[in-house]
């Protein structure tokens, strides 16, 4: 099957004055290799503007129909999990079937601590997000739907109707403990790219759990998230940028400077089985380019 491309990081340099053109801009030239809209779930960033990523989707879902959209992805502290099944359930109902459900551990502590949520270790918003997933999947296929676990508990919870199709649920994570719940629940996985820079490593992990438990490993649709750059001059391309949770931990790599780089990143991750990516773009110049430069020219299918 033939790759194709999501967008989630909208052109910083958009006209900010209409929140709603930043979108339209983007959204309404969008070419048929674009399938699939990705919106961050963030409360806070200090005293930047954020607003708030289950309102913006469904409002863009409405707005956009020619698209399936997604959240990457949503933190599970923020909405009780069974809530979430029915919001969900609720969406793919009204849209027709054109969510998929992105889930995370959730990490970003400032939001936590300003707006009351209590911030538990990593292990234990892991076997959160496990619990989570199970209670969604369980009321989704179950009527009614009990589960009691040790953070997440439900008794004789309806979701009626049931969501037809059924929603994807996509794991973001590179953390080896929550790469083990994508293997045993997830439909999809995103990780950051490029291949030997980020996602190869993950990959293989999950690879590994998928094994252990017996699982097979096609079965989970595999997307990467990718930021571009494709400035006028690429002697001013800085390669490299580092994210707030992983610090210098973890060192992540632009696609760039030039459209030929572009295209050798993402042909690499299709041929390791890669089927959505999901770009982020740093600039209009970058956007227009890459809709020039790039996508008439780039394989999306996987090299025999």
């Amino acid at each position: 099957p033939m790759a194709d491309f999501g967008v989630h990081g909208f052109p910083a340099d958009l006209n900010p004055s209409d929140p709603l053109e930043r979108y339209r801009e983007v959204l309404e030239v969008l070419p048929p290799q674009f399938s699939t809209v990705w919106i961050s779930d963030h409360m806070q960033f200090g005293h930047e503007a954020t607003v708030e990523g289950w309102t913006t989707l469904t409002y863009l879902a409405a707005l956009f129909p020619r698209y399936t959209y997604g959240h990457l992805v949503l933190s599970q502290s923020y909405r009780n999990p069974a809530l979430l099944a029915k919001m969900a359930a609720t969406l793919q109902l009204f849209s027709g079937g054109r969510y998929i459900l992105g889930m995370g551990a959730g990490w970003h502590e400032e939001e936590y601590r300003s707006f009351g949520f209590e911030y538990p270790r990593s292990g234990v918003r892991v076997a959160q997000l496990g619990e989570a997933i199970e209670i969604m999947r369980t009321m989704w296929t179950t009527t009614p739907a009990t589960f009691h676990g040790e953070h997440y508990s439900i008794d004789d919870a309806f979701c009626v109707p049931r969501p037809d199709p059924r929603i994807p649920i996509l794991v973001g994570t590179n953390g080896p403990k929550a790469l083990a719940i994508a293997a045993r629940l997830a439909d999809m996985w995103c990780w950051d790219g490029p291949l030997d820079d980020t996602y190869l490593r993950p990959l293989e992990i999950l690879r590994g759990h998928c094994k252990a438990i017996g699982r097979p490993f096609d079965e989970i649709t595999l997307t990467s998230e990718l930021t571009i750059e494709l400035p006028d001059d690429p002697s001013k391309f800085e390669p490299t940028f580092t994210h707030p949770f992983y610090g210098d931990a973890v060192v992540f790599r632009l696609l760039g400077p030039r459209p030929t780089d572009v295209i050798q990143d993402i042909e690499r991750l299709v041929d390791v089985g890669v089927r959505h990516l999901i770009l982020n773009f740093n600039d209009m110049t970058t956007f227009t380019r890459f809709l020039a430069d790039v996508v008439p020219h780039v394989r999306l299918e996987t090299r025999k």
